[in-house]
Order: C-alpha cells, then structure tokens, then sequence
C-alpha cells in the first residue's frame, strides 16, 4: 500500500495479484522472437499460481517454443479505479494427455469461435501489480 495517503498509485502484493487475476479473462503475451517484442492479445484462466490459455498452431506458437521467457500482462479501469498485474516467468505447451484433460475442464472459452487446440502454461517467477485510484476527468475545452 502506499506509504502517502494522497499518493493515487497503491503497489500491490502478490496475493492481491493473484485475486485479481483470477477475475480477469484478457490479456496480452510478450514474448521476443528475432531480437524483436511481440505483443499478443489472449484470454487466459488462472489456476493454482499459473496461467492457461489456449492457441492453435501457428507464429504465437513457434514464437513460444522458440523464446519460452515470457511477460504477461491484464489490466482493468473503472469510473473510480484501475489496476494492472504483469507476470513474468516462462511457457511451456502442456503435452500430457493427464494434464490436457485436467485444463479441458477449465471454464475457459475463446472470445471468437476459432478452434484451439493446444494448451500453454505460464509459470511466473515474478508476479508485480499496481492499483490507481482514478480522479475526477478533467474538463474538456
């Protein structure tokens, strides 16, 4: 928490991270590939200190089997309030037929109807959020 009561920025503790990532659905994966940041958009569960998500074959896949140090970032901003949580840590595919049929069961859906197939699992190592406490907007001229 913030040491100056009128400071709007709050450092979060781990714990209050994983609360908030576990209310969370979207988020981006940064991954470099080439010398190169990527930044890709993924909806992801969080489950027992890791994050899952699901892709199909392709470049975000390559790029993860290529480089498998990883940040991941969520965020949210309300009228009053916004927060943001990175996690840093590495990705692996999960091939384990136990383990693919443990994640099936996850209540996790793509937000467009593609099929995904292959299930990826973000270990963090360093887990760092913030909380802002929004003020009035300003006026507009």
């Amino acid at each position: 928490m913030s040491e100056n009561l009128n400071d709007p920025v709050e450092e979060l503790t781990p714990e209050t991270c994983w609360e908030l990532l576990r209310t969370a659905t979207l988020g981006r994966i940064a991954v470099s590939f080439q010398g190169e940041p990527e930044i890709t958009p993924v909806n992801f569960i969080a489950v027992k200190n890791r994050l899952l998500l699901r892709t199909a074959q392709g470049t975000k896949l390559l790029k993860l089997t290529i480089n498998d140090r990883v940040a991941f970032e969520t965020d949210y901003v309300g009228p009053h309030s916004a927060w943001s949580v990175v996690a840093k840590g590495t990705a692996r595919i999960i091939e384990s037929q136990d383990e693919i049929y443990e994640a099936d069961q996850l209540p996790l859906t793509p937000l467009i109807p593609t099929l995904k197939y292959v299930w990826v699992e973000i270990k963090p190592t360093e887990v760092t959020g913030r909380r802002f406490t929004l003020g009035p907007e300003p006026e507009r001229y």
